[in-house]
């Protein structure tokens, strides 16, 4: 038989081979997924399992190169020598390329965020859309998508605004300085029962006069929402300062705004505007 008929056999037992063994790992890929979303695990493996499939395939490609080149009478480990070299070579162009790779890593490892989250990152921040294995996609909240490459990511100061497990409430309330004593008990009492009276509220918080600003007496509350999503943390605080500016209104107690009295001296009197 001609040698390169012999070559051609050999090519194509090679192929069937490495085409059944990656729909094996494809099968099996499939299967570990759906086994660990039924029982709804968030198991590192479900993170790592397209990487370590990627490598498995990689490797099954290079022992059936390898192993036809062999068979034709070429040497391994001229081969193998060659690969070397060059992978020198390619590892010093792509560092980079790499540095991604061993971030995606990392983040995934870490757990440090997943899509779906809210997270900033560089003074960034908005939704992930998307982990692959060069960089992280995020959704800023004017709708632009930034690429953020993973060795940057992995090495940068995360914030996991998702995974808060409740967020700070902190709320200033500027009444006016001609409000009288008994109103301003009322309005820090307002403010307490308007907080216990909302289920989204941690009991745990505080009311307290804070400070005298250039126009107003500042009360200031400081508590919790219950619920770490943003979208929550923004619906409860707009529904408590609805209720509270409804019960000062009720109450005749008045917001101050931004106000100066001035004084004219005359001879015989002092008129004040």
């Amino acid at each position: 038989m001609p040698k390169w008929e012999a070559g051609l056999i050999a090519l194509g037992i090679n192929l069937v081979l490495v085409i059944i063994l990656f729909k094996i790992i494809d099968i099996a890929d499939q299967k570990i997924i759906k086994k660990l979303q039924e029982k709804d695990i968030d198991s590192p493996l479900l993170r790592f399992l397209p990487i370590i499939t990627k490598i498995i395939k990689a490797t099954i490609l290079f022992i059936a190169a390898t192993g036809l080149l062999q068979s034709q009478g070429y040497s391994i480990s001229s081969i193998l020598a060659g690969f070397g070299i060059g992978g020198i070579a390619v590892g010093m162009a792509a560092k980079d390329a790499l540095a991604n790779i061993f971030g995606t890593i990392g983040i995934l490892s870490d757990r440090i965020y997943k899509i779906g989250d809210y997270v900033k990152i560089n003074g960034l921040e908005g939704y992930v859309e998307d982990i692959n294995m060069r960089s992280t996609k995020i959704r800023d909240l004017d709708h632009y998508l930034t690429s953020i490459p993973n060795n940057v990511a992995a090495n940068a100061i995360v914030v996991n605004v998702s995974n808060a497990r409740k967020r700070f409430l902190n709320l200033t309330f500027g009444v006016t300085y001609s409000t009288d004593n008994e109103h301003l008990k009322l309005a820090q009492e307002i403010l307490k029962n308007t907080a216990i009276n909302h289920k989204e509220i941690h009991n745990e918080f505080t009311v307290s006069i804070h400070d005298l600003g250039e126009s107003s007496i500042n009360i200031r509350f400081r508590g919790y929402v219950k619920s770490g999503s943003y979208d929550k943390f923004l619906k409860v605080r707009g529904e408590f300062l609805a209720e509270i500016i409804a019960e000062y209104r009720k109450a005749g107690i008045d917001f101050a705004f931004p106000s100066r009295s001035v004084y004219i001296e005359s001879d015989n009197s002092k008129i004040e505007n």
